[in-house]
């Protein structure tokens, strides 16, 4: 049996809202744990947390920075999702140029 801890991927940590908004902040910029924690209503050790799903799943990626440890976006997992999405894309495309069709021949 293995005993090592599952990693988390890519879905699992775009689940939650706060890991998305984490997300959006390092978009913009590098930045620490304590300015990352600042922005939300929970504890620090919830945001090391959630930094730690992130980690796993490849999203971010961390430099010590003096004492502090700067983290960075790192997207290139995100290509994984959009391809997964693009494939159902096709569905509802079709179901949007059934609907025009409806609509329009409701109007006539």
């Amino acid at each position: 049996m293995d005993n090592t801890a599952k990693k988390h991927d890519v879905y699992q940590a775009i689940a939650d809202p706060t890991r998305r908004k984490v997300m959006e902040l390092l978009a913009k910029q590098d930045l620490a744990i304590t300015d990352i924690a600042k922005q939300f209503p929970i504890s620090r050790t919830a945001i090391v947390k959630h930094l730690h799903i992130l980690s796993e799943a490849k999203l971010v990626t961390s430099q010590k920075n003096g004492r502090e440890k700067l983290y960075t976006l790192s997207p290139e997992p995100l290509a994984d999702i959009k391809e997964w999405i693009s494939y159902y894309e096709r569905f509802w495309g079709n179901k949007l140029s059934m609907l025009k069709h409806l609509v329009e021949s409701d109007e006539n």
